[in-house]
Order: C-alpha cells, then structure tokens, then sequence
C-alpha cells in the first residue's frame, strides 16, 4: 500500500485530490497540510512514500518543503510538485531540490492522477 501526503492551501483542490485518489487500489491518503510548518511536521511523522506538493504556501514555500523533506527523511518519498506557476525556474528548482515530478494544475490533473495510479502499481507488487 502507497502511503500518500497532499499538501496544499486550497480547501477545495485537496478535497478533489482525494476524491479522484481515494479508488485507485493501493493508495492510503495519510495525511493533508494546508501550509508550510503543518507539511513538515507531518512528512516526518506521517513517513508517507509519495507527497503531492504546491509550490506556495502559507507560511513558506514548496521548495523549501522538499529540502526538508530530504534532510530530514532516510526513507525518500517521491515528491511530486503540483502547482499554478508551471514556469521553467521553479520547475529547475524543484527537481534542484529533489522533486521527482512536476505537473501544472491547471492542465495536468489527470496526468497526476494517472502517475498516483502507476506508483500505486508499483507498491502492489513489491
């Protein structure tokens, strides 16, 4: 079973989240954070194998995020950035910090739920 982390500040896209996640076998939702601080404390608590990350956040940012999760984790779980700002410098700086992936919400939801699916496969078969 994939344990997953959504982290982001929209009540609304996090709910969306786990509803289009919640059928797909393999995956437990673990946990939500909808800022920076809530989102670090609970990645190490939580020690989830996938995080879905915005970029801004109160509080901080998702770059930051993925650098403390890094420092902080042996295990690494797969961080996968989902935000408004698709540009090339944050994309560079998220996979710089240690993204796995990178998706823009707007255009890409069902490339992510898609991706959720195939490491969920993944942990089934292990």
């Amino acid at each position: 079973m994939m344990r997953l982390f959504i982290v982001d500040d929209s009540d609304i896209l996090r709910s969306r989240i786990i509803e289009s996640l919640s059928d797909i076998k393999g995956v437990s939702i673990v946990g939500e954070a909808r800022n920076a601080r809530e989102a670090i404390e609970a990645a190490e608590q939580l020690d989830p194998d996938a995080v879905i990350l915005d970029i801004r956040l109160p509080g901080g940012n998702g770059i930051s995020i993925i650098d403390a999760i890094r420092k902080l984790r042996k295990k690494q779980p797969k961080i996968i950035v989902f935000t408004n700002y698709p540009y090339l410098q944050y994309r560079k700086k998220c996979i710089d910090a240690g993204a796995d992936y990178f998706f823009f919400k707007a255009l890409e939801f069902e490339r992510l739920i898609d991706l959720v699916r195939r490491l969920a496969k993944k942990y089934l078969s292990n």
